[in-house]
């Protein structure tokens, strides 16, 4: 399956994918942490705007602010940032819907913070709206005190419905069985096109946010494949430069990080890609456009 994995050519673009709320951040953390429909979808244009080719996007409540899958609160994200016609492609997740938090009387049971659906529910959204790509977790992982569950089975499913609704599957792996799984699943052609990796650090019990855990990751991808790389926290720019250093792509966001700096909370989702983009000029980089991005990824 190993090989040599699709590094950008000398001069090529590098696309910058702006995850712009997540999951887990708390809008107490951050009074700026978009949370409405609204401000996610103008998060994601002013991350276009800023420089990203890509806007990665969860929906939350917007009364309480915590994670949802409500088909229209995707619905009404995706409508804001398409009638705006801003230059960005739309990612939409299908990471939540996975976590297991086992019962402490009966670990066989579900206990509170248990979130697991069918797997078709939670893709769709993407086969009702189309998204231009939308992820596709393979980890099965412990987190924090709970595990995040896709099994070979599940993923199958859900990869299924998302080629056969004509939108790109964004590959996220967390540690190397990931990227096994996915090779699986490419070989069986299951996963038709050039594949796009998104590989993820930082998140503890999965891979560590280095320079050579990103470098061994890139070595086991599937020869030809495309792939992005990026940090949690304060790992945020050193993995930015590393993916870019390796031939890789590129991501930043408030789901993943919320400081621009030590101590000093980020203005927004805009001046996080403010920052890559700066950071990409010093290492002799340009950022892809929508339009590049798709050439690049083949949509």
């Amino acid at each position: 399956m190993a090989g040599a994995s699709g590094d950008a050519m000398p001069g090529a673009k590098t696309i910058i994918s702006c995850a712009v709320t997540g999951n887990l951040v708390r809008p107490d953390q951050h009074p700026a942490l978009p949370v409405t429909p609204a401000e996610i979808a103008r998060a994601a244009i002013d991350a276009g705007r800023a420089g990203a080719a890509i806007a990665h996007i969860h929906v939350r409540e917007p009364d309480t602010g915590k994670p949802s899958m409500r088909i229209e609160l995707f619905r009404e994200v995706v409508d804001r940032i398409r009638d705006s016609g801003a230059d960005i492609l739309i990612n939409l997740t299908t990471g939540e819907g996975g976590r297991f938090a086992p019962s402490e009387d009966d670990p066989r049971l579900a206990g509170p913070g248990t979130t697991l659906l069918p797997p078709l529910r939670r893709v769709e959204h993407v086969v009702e709206l189309k998204p231009d790509l939308c992820s596709l977790d393979f980890n099965t992982m412990n987190s924090g005190g709970q595990v995040v569950i896709n099994t070979p089975v599940n993923v199958r499913k859900m990869a299924a419905a998302i080629v056969a609704a004509g939108v790109k599957p964004e590959l996220e792996v967390f540690d190397t069985g990931d990227i096994h799984m996915a090779g699986d699943m490419i070989a069986e052609g299951l996963l038709p096109g050039r594949p796009f990796f998104q590989i993820v650090t930082g998140v503890r019990y999965g891979c560590a946010s280095t320079a050579e855990t990103v470098a061994y990751m890139k070595s086991i991808l599937p020869a030809g494949a495309l792939w992005s790389a990026f940090g949690i926290g304060r790992h945020e720019y050193p993995m930015l430069a590393a993916a870019k250093v390796l031939g890789g792509h590129v991501r930043v966001g408030m789901e993943d990080n919320i400081y621009i700096r030590h101590g000093e909370l980020v203005r927004d989702n805009a001046q996080l890609v403010e920052r890559a983009v700066a950071l990409l000029d010093i290492l002799g980089a340009e950022p892809a456009s929508a339009s590049e991005a798709r050439d690049i990824l083949g949509i």
